[in-house]
């Protein structure tokens, strides 16, 4: 049984879950899996699960979602790099779920997870409009 297979079935088992559980109707639980926090133990960031959707959240607003396990580690621990660059040590934790289904998806694109992540940042950067402010200078004539 290859990985990408097994990755698939996966993947459509949780979305038939999601789906029935939808049309019941019932409240999903709100299930934590990551957390961002400074070193007085503030919450900055977080990632919940609900309803199998991955919710981003950052200094208490809802700042996106998705289907995208990996989307949403690569999210948060790019927030742990810029914050640590601009020398405010803090401290990333998340659960082991979040990360294996990140592994699984990033396997269902024949990736390891860094590269995945890796690819993922650039097509976000890559996403970004650009601004009078970074646009690179024109060449005098």
């Amino acid at each position: 049984m290859s990985i990408q297979s097994k990755a698939k079935r996966d993947a459509r088992k949780r979305k038939e879950l999601r789906e029935r559980n939808q049309s019941r109707g019932e409240a999903q639980p709100i299930e934590p899996h990551a957390e961002l926090r400074d070193r007085d133990g503030n919450l900055l960031a977080g990632v919940v699960r609900q309803s199998g959707v991955w919710v981003l959240g950052m200094d208490g607003r809802i700042v996106g979602s998705s289907d995208s396990a990996a989307q949403m580690l690569m999210l948060i621990r790019r927030a742990q790099r810029l914050h640590d660059e601009q020398g405010m040590p803090v401290k990333l934790v998340y659960s082991d779920a979040l990360r294996d289904d990140a592994e699984l998806e990033a396997a269902t694109q024949g990736k390891s997870l860094a590269d995945y992540e890796k690819q993922l940042e650039d097509e976000m950067a890559a996403a970004q409009p650009v601004t009078g402010d970074d646009a690179p200078a024109s060449p005098a004539h």
